[in-house]
This record gives structure tokens, sequence and C-alpha cells, in this order.
């Protein structure tokens, strides 16, 4: 598949096993696995990055295949996981941050474009999550109130 804003093709990048069976070698069993997914959370990790602890720490590959849930499933269950999503909150994060770098480097055209693309996938998000119903309908991205949502 092609780039979202450039006509360049994408890099191949790594792939998850294709066995979906549980490893011999994993000695937690699915509910602890969600404890771990829920105490995680309450110390205020992503789900990406719970999927990163998970796999450093406790050694757990894929929490899919050993729960039959998502990690943020899981965490909408537990009324755990973030008021909006995690792509949506790193895309509001490199907004502010281009933003940030244009006040003080006016001149920088890249970066204004840079931040026009990131607006334009911002916007794309947002009107998915609407039609999906994770963002209520009213919902509108304002990069004065970003900065709110992001602390």
């Amino acid at each position: 598949m092609a780039r979202m804003h450039s006509r360049r093709k994408g890099k191949a990048g790594s792939k998850k096993p294709v066995k979906k069976v549980k490893p011999v070698w994993i000695r937690y069993t699915g509910k602890e696995i969600e404890q771990l997914v829920v105490k995680l959370s309450k110390s205020g990790k992503t789900p990406s990055e719970i999927g990163v602890v998970l796999r450093d720490t406790y050694g757990v590959p894929d929490v899919k295949t050993l729960t039959k849930k998502k990690i943020c499933k899981i965490l909408d269950e537990n009324k755990a996981g973030p008021k909006l999503p995690s792509d949506l909150i790193a895309l509001i994060g490199k907004d502010i941050a281009i933003m940030k770098h244009v006040e003080t480097n006016s001149k920088d055209m890249s970066a204004k474009r840079g931040l026009l693309l990131t607006i334009s996938k911002i916007r794309r998000l947002t009107k998915y999550y609407k039609n999906v119903g994770k963002l209520p309908r009213d919902w509108i991205y304002d990069r004065s109130k970003a900065k709110l949502l992001l602390e």
C-alpha cells in the first residue's frame, strides 16, 4: 500500500507469527493477563505501552491469543481505557509539537506543510471515530484545548 501523502511505496515491517496457538512456556492465564493490563493502565500507560511492557517484562508475546481479547477491549470492559483513542492522542501530540516549532521558526515551510498534513490526518481520523461511535458527534478538534487534553 502506498503512503498517505506521498507517492512512495510503504516499507515492509515486522510480522506476527502466523500460528495463533498459546505457547507452552507461558505461565500466565488469561485472567492474570487481564489483571496485569488493568494494573498497568491505572499506572498511566497507553495500550501500546502496555503491550510493550507485557512483552518485555512478563514475557507475554501476544495478549489476544491468550485472552481472546485485544488490550483496548479489556480496558473498555473494566472502564480503565483512555477517553480518546491512542492513535488520535498521538496525532494531537504531534500537532502540538509541530505548532510549537512553527511558532519559533516561522520560515520553516516544510514544517508548515507537515502541520497541514497532520491536521488533515486528525480530521480524517475524527470523522472515522465519529462514524464508529468512539467519539461523540459534536466533538471538534481545537488546538487551544488540545494541550489540556494531553495533560
